[in-house]
Parts: structure tokens; C-alpha cells; sequence
């Protein structure tokens, strides 16, 4: 019988972290909602992928309740750091690859990584290695949680351990990655891992008690097909960021949010080529400011009127500006985070079906989908140039976050970890 204070272990390979890519703020979301309900949490990360080879987590993470674990590596108080030469050096290669000039970068960083993966365009996941399996199972039989989460499917083979056999298990599934797979590959990229089924996917998904997805569409779908496991969604949770008293929204000023995942590279590729000539042929003085990770994929030539700011301190600086957001999303799955940091900051957000896919359903909801460049044109130069109706978009902007408050979106799952 597990101690009534036993820790609940989260298993995964990065650091969670807001900010940056969608699934590290997406665990980042969930430790918190875990550490404020009192839990104690082992952070595991069982074949780590450390941004440098010593990092402080203190700020992003309470160190009294998250300690982190992994092969390789020690840690105190909010940070970690890792001992092992090979791993070290491989960290700070990719930080020096990463300070070459765009294409340069982008050239090594494929070469780089084809010797992982072969030539791909994009990483879904690398599944856990036996040996990442045994020091994880051995790990998590000392500690005797009290539930184990797994990140993703890829992190769910070590549910076959025997030592696992009796821990409660809930798998974060992020993504349906069948469908992710296809959609991504249907648009002509080369992906790794090579081939993921349906029926590969269900069966990582079966090793685990309790599925949790990031949208009830996802949810409803895989409850269909693992009738004997509990399916629920947990969304990313946001509150509303209204905007300061003196800060003024400009008319004509459009924003995006995203990381440089293969998926937001391919939309604002789309975007800058057939939409935006569209919107300045409409809207002369149409402005762009594009924040975070896929500016650096991007290149540095972009078309006129268009802003590269990278990955800023405050998404507030630009949100808080801005008439409209956009987020050209052409394939994927999921639920699309940087919708949800533009709707949290009061903006009106043009999409795609893909990008609605899964959000709540309101006659007064803050997205307008468009799909082809002439519409999803249309629709973006009707937000941006509409002073006037600026203020009714950003009430009702910041009303539809009452959906993803953290209490809300996380109902299902503290109910199962208040049963164990």
C-alpha cells in the first residue's frame, strides 16, 4: 500500500515551461494545477532533453513541491543540471548551431538531425528506449507514487513495466498523432516516425488507465474507440489578460503567435505568400508582428509590413496593440494554444477549420474561420480595419476565457486523482 503523502510522478523528456512550444506549456499548466492542489510532484525526465546543461526551474516551477529526476543528471532547489559529458556536449552544440544565421542554421540543423531521424521535416516524437524504460520503472518502483502521468504516447511503453503494474496511470495525450500524421503528411512533409496507424496508437493508449486529451472532440473520438478506459479533455487552461488602461489598440495591426513546430511553419509560409498581398492590397497600411520561435524559420526576408519580433519577454506588448490576431493553421490536431493567448489578450482571431478545431462553440465566440486565402483575406482586413468595433470584440474575447479557467478545463482530473 502507497504512503497517504506518496508523490505523483510526470513523466517526460523537457522541462515544462509557458512561453515557448504548445505541449511545455501545456505540462507546465498541468504542474501547476497538480502543486497547487497540494500534490508533491517527481518531474522524470527519462531521456532528458535539457535547453542548457545546468537550468535553474525555480521561477517556472515551485521548487518545494517539484523536484526533478533523470539519468545523468542532479539537481536541488529548483535547478538541474546534468553529468554526463556526451549529453552535455550535444546541449551545447544546438545552442551554437542555433546562434548561426538563419539558413545557415537551418541547413545544420537538418544535417543534424538526419543522422537521428534520416531527412524529415518534422519530429513528431521519439518513442522511450529500453534503457530509459528500465532506469524510469526502477525509479518510479522506489518512490511508490501515488499515480504516474506519461507525456504523449511516445513516453507510454514504459506502462509495460512490471514494476508500473499496479500504479494508477494517466496518460496526457496532447495530440490524436494518427491524425496529426496524416494531416501533416497530406500536405506533402516528411515526417518521423515514418508511419503511425490508428490501431498503433490506440494500443500505446490502451496501456494506460485514464487518457486525457487537449479538446472534447479528441476526447469523444478516442472514448468511441477505448470503450474499457476513461477518456476526458483538459484543455490548456488561460484567464483573462485585459489590456492596461493606457495602452490603445491600432487599427490595421495584426498579430501571430508560435513556436517554429512544422505546422506553424507551413501556415505562415501559406500565409505571407498568398494571404498577406491580399490584405495590403485591401489594407495598405496593414502592419504584421509576428512573435516567437517560427520567425527564426521563417528567414529573415519577409514580405513588407511584416515584423519578426521572436520570442518576447510579454506577449502584452504586442497582444495589448494589436485589432486582430491570425493563425493560419493547415493541418495538425490538438488544440491550438496560440489561439488561446490571442483570445486571452481581448483579440478577435482568424483561422482555419483546422485551427477552430475543437474550441467551444458560441454565437458570440472570438474566431472567425476562413479557409481560402481570399476569405481568410477578407476576414482579417473586416477585424483590422474596424476601429469601431474594437472594444465589443474585446469583451467578448476575454468573456469566452470563463471556458478554460484552470478550475474548470482540470475538473475531470483532479476528480480521478482525489479518488486514488
Amino acid at each position: 500500500m502507497r504512503p497517504i503523502d506518496a508523490p505523483l510522478v510526470f513523466v517526460t523528456v523537457e522541462l515544462p515551461r509557458p512561453g515557448e512550444a504548445g505541449h511545455l506549456a501545456g505540462n507546465h499548466a498541468i504542474l501547476s494545477y497538480l502543486v497547487a492542489r497540494g500534490h508533491e510532484v517527481v518531474l522524470m525526465l527519462a531521456r532528458p532533453q535539457m535547453p542548457w546543461p545546468l537550468q535553474r526551474f525555480g521561477r517556472a516551477l515551485d521548487p518545494d513541491h517539484v523536484r526533478v529526476e533523470g539519468p545523468g543528471l542532479v539537481g536541488g532547489r529548483g535547478w538541474v543540471a546534468t553529468v554526463a559529458p556526451r549529453h552535455a556536449a550535444r546541449i551545447l552544440a544546438r545552442r551554437a548551431i542555433g546562434i548561426l544565421p538563419g539558413p545557415a542554421r537551418e541547413r545544420v540543423r537538418r544535417r543534424a538531425r538526419a543522422g537521428d531521424y534520416g531527412v524529415v521535416d518534422a519530429v513528431l516524437g521519439r518513442f522511450i528506449d529500453q534503457r530509459s524504460v528500465d532506469w524510469a520503472a526502477a525509479r518510479i518502483a522506489a518512490l511508490r507514487p501515488r499515480a504516474v502521468l506519461i507525456d504523449t504516447i511516445f513516453r507510454a511503453p514504459l506502462l509495460r513495466a512490471a514494476a508500473l503494474a499496479r500504479i494508477p496511470s494517466i496518460l496526457i495525450a496532447h495530440d490524436v498523432f494518427h491524425q496529426r500524421h496524416q494531416s501533416l503528411s497530406a500536405r506533402g512533409l516528411r515526417l518521423y516516425p515514418p508511419s503511425l496507424t490508428r490501431d498503433e496508437e490506440l494500443d500505446l493508449l490502451r496501456l494506460a488507465d485514464v487518457v486525457v486529451t487537449a479538446q472534447p472532440e479528441e476526447a469523444a473520438l478516442l472514448s468511441g474507440l477505448l470503450p474499457t478506459r476513461r477518456v476526458l479533455s483538459a484543455p490548456m487552461p488561460v484567464r483573462p489578460r485585459p489590456r492596461p488602461a493606457g495602452v490603445a489598440r491600432e487599427p490595421g495591426l495584426l498579430a501571430f503567435v508560435g513556436s517554429d513546430s512544422v505546422h506553424n511553419v507551413d501556415g505562415m509560409r501559406w500565409f505571407l505568400a498568398e494571404v498577406w498581398p491580399r490584405i495590403r492590397a485591401a489594407l495598405p497600411a496593414a502592419r504584421l508582428e509576428v512573435c516567437g520561435t517560427v520567425g527564426r524559420a521563417l528567414g529573415a526576408k519577409v514580405p513588407e509590413g511584416v515584423t519578426l519580433r521572436g520570442v518576447v519577454p510579454d506577449l502584452g506588448a504586442v497582444l495589448h496593440r494589436s485589432a486582430a490576431a491570425v493563425a493560419p493553421v493547415l493541418a495538425g490536431s490538438g488544440l491550438k494554444i496560440k489561439v488561446l493567448d490571442c483570445v486571452s489578450h481581448g483579440l478577435p482571431v482568424v483561422t482555419t477549420s483546422v485551427g477552430a478545431e475543437g474550441f467551444v462553440r458560441e454565437p458570440c465566440r472570438p474566431l472567425t474561420v476562413a479557409d481560402g486565402a481570399e476569405d481568410f483575406a477578407c476576414a482579417a482586413v473586416r477585424l483590422a480595419g474596424d476601429a469601431a468595433g474594437l472594444a465589443e470584440r474585446e469583451r467578448r474575447a476575454l468573456d469566452y476565457c470563463r471556458h478554460y479557467a484552470p478550475e474548470r478545463v482540470f475538473a475531470g482530473l483532479a476528480e480521478i486523482l482525489d479518488a486514488l
